[in-house]
Parts: structure tokens; sequence; C-alpha cells
């Protein structure tokens, strides 16, 4: 290319345009991101405490050895017992799986809630994609508002719950889905009909 000023343009658009798609690669990766996570250097800290576990463990494990163990988030404090469910059910095969489990607090404690209360249930497992269900709706909750104080996740929580104990049966990840519709409309949150939430 000369190295004229059509060239020095040309060159500055191609770069402008590689930093335009590096921005946008990014964006699509943190997309469903609903709250920053964790950072990185107290999850690595928990990563080292996580060697002393002999893996594949349970929840009951990590919380009897590290339950103690606090995580700082941006805005809070959380430990180890808040946000993984103490149940055996609950099983991770690497330091990384409990990663990935405490990386989102919110999301996390109240998955932990969830779980805690479907554990009470005689015969009866949350499937893998009820539970991504479950968790994708905490997902967008969070997302709807990420300034309040995670009311909408409290709520449709408390309301799982309260399920499970008075039906004894866990409530259909639709109707999960309802009810949170239910709570963002009432509380003057849009939600548009092609979204997770919308239907």
């Amino acid at each position: 290319m000369a190295d004229d000023k059509n060239g020095r343009d040309k060159q500055a658009r191609d770069a402008d345009r590689r930093q335009r798609e590096r921005d946008v690669a990014v964006e699509l990766e943190r997309g469903d991101e609903p709250e920053p996570p964790i950072d990185s250097a107290a999850l690595d800290e928990l990563d080292s405490e996580l060697e002393s576990l002999e893996f594949p463990v349970t929840g009951s494990e990590v919380v009897a050895v590290i339950g103690d163990r606090d995580i700082e988030s941006d805005d809070e404090s959380y430990t180890v017992e808040e946000l993984v469910p103490a149940i055996d059910s609950e099983t991770f095969d690497s330091p990384s799986a409990v990663r990935v489990r405490v990386q989102r607090p919110t999301v996390a404690a109240a998955m932990k809630r969830v779980l805690e209360a479907a554990e009470t249930l005689p015969n009866t497992d949350l499937s893998e994609s009820q539970r991504d269900a479950y968790e994708k709706t905490f997902r967008e909750l969070k997302a709807i508002d990420a300034d309040d104080d995670d009311e909408g996740i409290r709520a449709v929580t408390d309301w799982i719950v309260k399920r499970i104990q008075e039906n004894e049966t866990l409530p259909g990840s639709r109707a999960v889905r309802q009810h949170a519709a239910t709570f963002c409309r009432t509380n003057g949150y849009e939600i548009r009909n092609d979204e997770w939430l919308g239907i």
C-alpha cells in the first residue's frame, strides 16, 4: 500500500473496523452476563483451596471443607456456603465446575435455595434442562435492571420454594418464566414478546 494520504486513511479505517469487530465479539461473548463475574483473582484463590479436595465432590463436601471461605464481588462479599448447595445430589467434577457455579453470585444463591428445597421432595430430581431454564430465568431477571436490589430474583425464588413446600412438586420451567414475567410487568419492567420472559 502506498504511503500517501489515501493509504493512511485506508489503514486507519481498517484498524477502526478491526477494533469494532473485536468490541462486538467481546459483547457477544458477554451477552448473557447479567451481572459482572466475581474477580478472577478471588476465584484463583478459591481454586487453590479447592485443590485440597479429591474430585469429584458433592456440594456437601465443598461446604464442609471451605464453606466459610469469603468470595468478594464488586459490591458484596459472599461465603462459599451461601452459593453452593449443601446437598449430596449436587456434584462437581473439578475445581473449575465450582468456579463456574459461584461466578454469578446472585444466580448461584437463588439456585442454592431452589436445589436445597427440591432435595426435600421424595423421588424428584431437577432435570438438567429444567435447572438450565430456572437459571436462565434468574439471569434474565438480573439483566432486566442490573441496578436494582435483586427483588425480582428473590420474589421468584421465594415463589418456587413456596410451591415446592406447599405442592410438594417442582414448578415447571414455563410456570417459573410466567411468574417472573408477571412480576416484571407488575413492577413496570418492559418485556418484549421475543425475549425469554416474554411468554
